[in-house]
C-alpha cells in the first residue's frame, strides 16, 4: 500500500501511539493545542511515559512532526485520526464529545475529501447521529484497546483492529494499523459503527468487571481470614476463567474503565439490566472496604505510596487510591502521598512528599495499589492487596 499524509489530532495515550505507528510507513503531523506537548514531540520525546513511544524516538526513524496549527494539516491530509479526549459528564450521563464534534466540522469544512477516522471513545451511536447530522460519508469509528503505559506496544502487537465501515476506504485503513504490527498478523474485523462503539464500551465494560469480581474475592478472603491467593489462584486455574486481571487493588481506574462504564450504564437506560450497574457500584464500595480495614488499624500518619495505577504508566486520572484517599479524609486520618514527580497536590489537604527516605520516616502505614521493591526495607509498615504484582 501508497504512503499516505496522515493528521492525528490529540497527542495523548491513543493519538500518540498511533501517531508513532503510523509513522514508521507514513508521512504524520501530529496535532495538540499544547504547546509543550508539541515541542516535546518534535525534539523527540515522549510527555508521558511510556516506554516503546521513547524507545522509537531514539531508535527509529519517524516521518513524525508536531503542530499547533490544525486548518493546514487538515488540507494537506489523506486520513485524520481524531483522538482528543472525551470525559464522562456526570450531568448530562454522557461523554463531552464537544472536541470531536468541533474537529469533525472543521476537518469536513476544509477537507471534504479526507477520510476522518475517530479513535475517541464516544457513545453508542454518537458516529451514525454525525454522520446524518453533517451528511458525511466519509467518517469511520475504530475503536482502541490500549493500556496506559504500553499504549505504542499495544498498537504494534494488537488483539485485533475493528473498523467500524464496511466500505473500501475503512478496509484500507485497517490494512495501514495492520502493516504498521509486528510479529503475527492481527484479526481485522469491519462493522458498522455502531457495533464498533458497542464493541469498546463492552470490551472495557468485561474488563472491569474482572477486576471488581477479584477484589471481592479478595474482600471476602479478608474477612473471613482466607488464603486470598490460594482462593484466586484455585479460581483462575479453570482455563475458562485463566489468570487476566485477577490481581486485587484497591479497584479499578485510569482514564478508560471508570467512564466507559458509567457510559454503557447510560445507554442501557431503556434496556433492563443489573450487571453493568454492579459493576460501577462494586468498584465503589472496593473503595469503602479499603478505607475502613486502613482506618480499623488506627494509623497517625497514612503515607500513600504513588497514585499511579500501574508500573509504567505516570497518570493518576481517576485514580482509585484517590477515592480511598477522599474516604480516609472524610475519616478524619491525617495523609501524605510520596510521588516523586509532583509538584501539587490533587486533593485539597493533601501533602505531596518528593523524598522517600523524608516519606517513610513520616509514615505510620503505607499504603501501596502496586507493590513495589522500593518498600522491601518497610515491609512492616506495607498495607496492599497487590498479590501478584504483575498486573
Amino acid at each position: 500500500m501508497s504512503s499516505s499524509r496522515i493528521a492525528v489530532v490529540g497527542i495523548g495515550f491513543v493519538g500518540l501511539s498511533l501517531a508513532v505507528l503510523l509513522a514508521q510507513r507514513n508521512t504524520v503531523v501530529a496535532i495538540d493545542i499544547d504547546p509543550e506537548k508539541v515541542n516535546a514531540v518534535n525534539r523527540r520525546g515522549s510527555p508521558f511515559e511510556d516506554a516503546d513511544i521513547s524507545r522509537f524516538f531514539a531508535e527509529k526513524e519517524l516521518h513524525l512532526t508536531a503542530t499547533t496549527d490544525a486548518v493546514p494539516e487538515f488540507r494537506a491530509a489523506d486520513i485524520v485520526i481524531i483522538a482528543t479526549p472525551t470525559n464522562y459528564d456526570s450531568t448530562t450521563d454522557s461523554f463531552d464529545t464537544s472536541s470531536v464534534e468541533h474537529t469533525i466540522s472543521l476537518v469536513h469544512d476544509t477537507n471534504p475529501d479526507a477520510l476522518i477516522v475517530v479513535k475517541s471513545t464516544v457513545p453508542v451511536g454518537f458516529t451514525a447521529r454525525i454522520r446524518e447530522k453533517l451528511g458525511l460519508t466519509n467518517l469511520v469509528f475504530s475503536p482502541e484497546f490500549l493500556r496506559e503505559g504500553r499504549a505504542l506496544h499495544d498498537n504494534l502487537h494488537p488483539s485485533r483492529i475493528i473498523v467500524g465501515d464496511r466500505g473500501q476506504r475503512a478496509a484500507e485503513f485497517a490494512e495501514l494499523l495492520a502493516e504498521c504490527a509486528e510479529g503475527v498478523r492481527p484479526t481485522v474485523l469491519l462493522t458498522d459503527s455502531t457495533e464498533a462503539e458497542a464493541i469498546k464500551l463492552f470490551s472495557n465494560t468485561y474488563l472491569a468487571l474482572r477486576v471488581a469480581y477479584f477484589n471481592e474475592i479478595d474482600s471476602f478472603a479478608m474477612t473471613n481470614n482466607l488464603d486470598a491467593r490460594a482462593v484466586i489462584d484455585g479460581v483462575s486455574l479453570d482455563p475458562r476463567i485463566g489468570t487476566g486481571y485477577n490481581n486485587p487493588s484497591f479497584g479499578y481506574g485510569g482514564y478508560c474503565l471508570p467512564k466507559d462504564t458509567k457510559q454503557l450504564l447510560a445507554n442501557y437506560r431503556d434496556v433492563p439490566q443489573t450487571t453493568i450497574r454492579a459493576v460501577v457500584e462494586a468498584n465503589e464500595q472496593r473503595k469503602d472496604f479499603i478505607a475502613d480495614d486502613i482506618v480499623a488499624r488506627k494509623p497517625g500518619t497514612v503515607g500513600v505510596y504513588r497514585l499511579v495505577m500501574k508500573s509504567g504508566s505516570d497518570n493518576f486520572r481517576e485514580s482509585s487510591v484517590l477515592g480511598v484517599i477522599e474516604r480516609l479524609q472524610r475519616h478524619g486520618v491525617a495523609v501524605i502521598v510520596f510521588e516523586p514527580t509532583l509538584d501539587h497536590a490533587p486533593l485539597d489537604g493533601l501533602d505531596v512528599v518528593n523524598d522517600f527516605d523524608d516519606f517513610i520516616s513520616r509514615a505510620d502505614l503505607i499504603v501501596a495499589n502496586r507493590d513495589s521493591s522500593q518498600l522491601d526495607g518497610v515491609r512492616g509498615k506495607v498495607y496492599t492487596r497487590d498479590l501478584f504484582g504483575d498486573n
